[in-house]
This record gives structure tokens, C-alpha cells and sequence, in this order.
């Protein structure tokens, strides 16, 4: 990742709380929550360590080989799972899973003089206004920051209520009243930690 090493650490601490909350909430709820959370958790954890501005584990050849192995199968599981269970949700975990992926190869490939360049450029001006060459394929980045982008959208929507939802009444904002007992704002919690990490994934593609 190219950019000031404080968005980097910025980056970590975010995806590092979200993950630990979605370890956490694996504990409870029915299985299919519980498959949903370890998702959301490999995804946050996995994004924390790739953002780590020292050492950048994913730019080393072991470190993109051990991430495209986790994050391949993963997104491959979340496949599988979406096609058997009809977890629509499996889906957006396949693609933030093959856009690790695609992180890490990409930055493993990139030339390494520049990027350490780049690096002690930013070390001695503190911001990182060194001209640099993307990494990875721009067309291919550019699909998965339109995708993050609406679903970024999309989360904070669901989020933020509505005036008809609201006018409506309290019942509307009930999670799993249909479900059966449900820990009151758990929807929304995970639909935060979910938009967290795409807006984390927009800035390190953007960094990329």
C-alpha cells in the first residue's frame, strides 16, 4: 500500500475492532450468524495485517502466497456456501475475499525500489506526495471500488432510518421480530462492522 503510514495504522485499529467484534459474535445466534461472523471476522483480522504500514507482509512473496491461500479458500468457501444455503450475504464475503486476493498479488508485484522509495519519501517529508505507479490492474481495482462504493451506500441506508420508517413506528425497527428473540441493534451492529470494512477496503485499494 502506498500513502502516509497514519491512514495505515488508522486502517489496522479500525479492521482489527471490527474483527474482534465479529469473533465475539460468534458465540451466539443460529448457525447461519455464526458462519456470517467468522467471515466477517477472517476478512477484518486479515485486512488489519495487510494494512500494517512496517514490514508489509503482504509485499513479500511468502506473505501474498500465505494471503492468496486464506483468502482463495475462503472466498471459494463463501461460493459454495451461497450455492448450498442461499446466503445471499456469502456472496459480498467471496468478493471482499478474492479482492484480498488481488491486493496481495498486486502488491507483491509491484516494483520494489519504488515502493521503498516511495517509503523513504514519506518518511522524510511525512506525507506521501511522491508520484508512484498503481499497482495491480486499474480496470480490475476500479470495478472493486464501484462495488465497495454502493455497497458502502447501501449499508449506511440501511443503517441510518428512514422518516417513513420511523413514522411508521417502533415496530419497524424490531430486528427478528419475525425470528423469534434477537439482541436488540445486533442487525445493525453487524451492518456497521460490514460497512467499516468496505470503507477500510476503499481506502486500501485506493492506497494500492
Amino acid at each position: 500500500m502506498h500513502g502516509p503510514p497514519l491512514v495505515g495504522w488508522l486502517l489496522v485499529v479500525l479492521c482489527t475492532a471490527t474483527g474482534a467484534y465479529c469473533l465475539l459474535g460468534m458465540r451466539a445466534g443460529a448457525a447461519g450468524e455464526r458462519r456470517a461472523a467468522g467471515s466477517d471476522a477472517l476478512m477484518g483480522l486479515g485486512m488489519a495485517a495487510m494494512a500494517l504500514p512496517a514490514g508489509m507482509p503482504a509485499a513479500t512473496p511468502w506473505g501474498a502466497v500465505l494471503f492468496a491461500v486464506v483468502f482463495g479458500a475462503a472466498g471459494v468457501r463463501a461460493l459454495i456456501t451461497a450455492r448450498r444455503r442461499a446466503e445471499a450475504h456469502q456472496l459480498h464475503h467471496a468478493v471482499g475475499a478474492f479482492a484480498m486476493v488481488y491486493m496481495a498479488l498486486a502488491m507483491a508485484g509491484a516494483p520494489s525500489d519504488g515502493r521503498m522509495d516511495h517509503m523513504d519519501h514519506m518518511e522524510r517529508t511525512g506525507h506521501g506526495g511522491a508520484m508512484h505507479g498503481p499497482a495491480g490492474t486499474p480496470l480490475l481495482t476500479g470495478l472493486l471500488l464501484v462495488y465497495f462504493a454502493v455497497y458502502a451506500v447501501r449499508a449506511t441506508a440501511r443503517i441510518v432510518p428512514l422518516p417513513a420508517a420511523v413514522a411508521a413506528g417502533d415496530g419497524s425497527w424490531r430486528c427478528g421480530a419475525a425470528r423469534g428473540p434477537e439482541r436488540p441493534g445486533r442487525r445493525e451492529l453487524t451492518t456497521a462492522c460490514r460497512l467499516s470494512m468496505a470503507i477500510g477496503m476503499l481506502a486500501m485499494l485506493l492506497t494500492l
